[in-house]
C-alpha cells in the first residue's frame, strides 16, 4: 500500500513541475515576442507555442491533482 501512495506521489511531483515549465515557457514566450506583437517572419510557432503551452501547464496541473489526490488514499483504484 505505501508503494502507491510512493508511486502516486512521486508521478504528481513530475507532473507538477512539467505544468510549472510549461506555464513559464509561456511566460517567457509572452516577454519575448511582447505579447507576440514582434515575431520575425515565417515565425508562426510562437502563434502555436502561445496556445499549446497553456493548454500543456493546465493538462499537466490537472493530472498532477488527480495523482496527489489518489495517492492519498493510497489504493490503486481510487
Amino acid at each position: 500500500m505505501h508503494y502507491y501512495i510512493t508511486m502516486f506521489r512521486t508521478l504528481a511531483v513530475l507532473l507538477f513541475a512539467l505544468s510549472a515549465f510549461f506555464f513559464f515557457y509561456t511566460a517567457r514566450l509572452l516577454a519575448v515576442t511582447g505579447a507576440l506583437t514582434h515575431t520575425r517572419p515565417g515565425g508562426q510557432g510562437a502563434y502555436v507555442g502561445a496556445v499549446v503551452f497553456p493548454l500543456l501547464a493546465i493538462v499537466f496541473a490537472w493530472a498532477g491533482t488527480r495523482c496527489w489526490a489518489r495517492g492519498k488514499s493510497g489504493r490503486p483504484g481510487a
